[in-house]
């Protein structure tokens, strides 16, 4: 399951290279546009605001249960910077629905993250997560960092030393939590990378590395 990020965004049937890998390599990919996803009017964009963030997780956790209907027993949860969230949110809400987990530059702790990104990012961003002056233990609730115990799915966790907008220091809670309490996570740390992998050397190195990790766990699942 790819989650796309934003939030206001929208997976639509485009040529998107990571998928046609994945495909390449013999995965099924599932592609939502959970609540607060642009594309299908304004009141649909806004059902994640604020206090109704985790709605949109719940979303995952439906379509999950749906691809187990169809017979699907492994099933990955991927995303990217927003989507990366997602993924982390979906690991410790609901742990036993996962196989495995991919954070790409995700959000660990929404509180940091606001506190930490460029000023426009977080002036951006409040009036869709909350401000951290009214809601901040809200957003302290709904941040995976504080329930990285119940991640039981084996995480990797991708991220650019030079982040402007989601800082690294994201990637480090999760991956020090998980650690932490004895789970499994691989860490990649790309030195010369900010909000994603543009570099082609990094992609190269880095998907195929993604692919390694789910064929190892998704593979021993299916077995």
């Amino acid at each position: 399951m790819n989650v796309h990020g934003g939030p206001e965004s929208q997976s639509r049937p485009l040529f998107a290279p990571v998928t046609q890998y994945l495909l390449w390599r013999g995965y099924a990919v599932f592609a939502p546009n959970v609540r607060g996803s642009t594309g299908y009017g304004k009141a649909y964009t806004h059902l994640d605001d604020i206090h109704l963030r985790m709605d949109s997780v719940k979303d995952l956790a439906y379509a999950a249960g749906w691809l187990r209907d169809k017979g699907h027993k492994s099933i990955a949860v991927m995303g990217g910077s927003y989507g990366g969230f997602m993924v982390l949110a979906a690991l410790t809400e609901y742990p036993e629905l996962w196989t495995a987990g991919v954070d790409i530059v995700g959000i660990a702790n929404l509180v940091t993250f606001l506190e930490n990104t460029g000023s426009y990012r977080r002036s951006l961003r409040e009036p869709e997560y909350g401000w951290l002056e009214r809601d901040r233990p809200f957003l302290e609730s709904i941040s995976p960092i504080y329930k990285a115990e119940k991640i039981s799915a084996p995480l990797m966790v991708i991220h650019g030393k030079n982040d402007p907008r989601v800082p690294v220091g994201e990637a480090e809670q999760i991956v020090e939590k998980v650690q932490a309490h004895g789970g499994a996570v691989e860490y990649l740390l790309y030195e010369d990378e900010g909000h994603g992998l543009a570099k082609l050397k990094n992609r190269l190195d880095a998907y195929p590395k993604i692919a390694a990790f789910l064929d190892e766990h998704l593979a021993h699942e299916e077995s």
